[in-house]
């Protein structure tokens, strides 16, 4: 697995970004794929995950109902749909990819591949 992130930006607040990670790996689809967020100062924090099947999408309450997860399995990519941003979304989002448990879904040491990181900004 080899993650490459994208799509990050400068947005003002209420605006929408799509954020994508393509895997230039063979077994994308062996994976729950997942999006954490890093902003300065602070710990890496869980935002959304999705599992192999796309069945399954878990996500931060702190995101849900603004963000949508989904993935494609035949083109090895993973989207985060953003809506309705705000400026306290502004981090590094890395795209993930590991085999979690349930209960361990949004936890950083699920995670065995991780992305380079775009930075997302929004604006007041």
């Amino acid at each position: 697995v080899q993650l490459q992130a994208s799509g990050g930006g400068l947005v003002q607040a209420g605006g929408s970004l799509r954020l994508s990670c393509a895997d230039s790996g063979r077994t994308f689809n062996y994976y729950t794929m997942a999006w954490f967020r890093q902003a300065p100062g602070k710990e890496r924090e869980f935002v959304s995950a999705i599992r192999w099947s796309g069945g399954s999408t878990y996500y931060a309450d702190s995101v849900k109902g603004r963000f949508t997860i989904s993935r494609d399995n035949a083109k090895n990519i993973l989207f985060l749909q953003m809506n309705r941003l705000k400026p306290e979304d502004t981090a590094v989002y890395y795209c993930a990819a590991g085999r979690p448990i349930t209960s361990e879904t949004s936890r950083v040491r699920s995670y065995y591949y991780w992305g380079q990181g775009t930075q997302v900004t929004v604006s007041s």
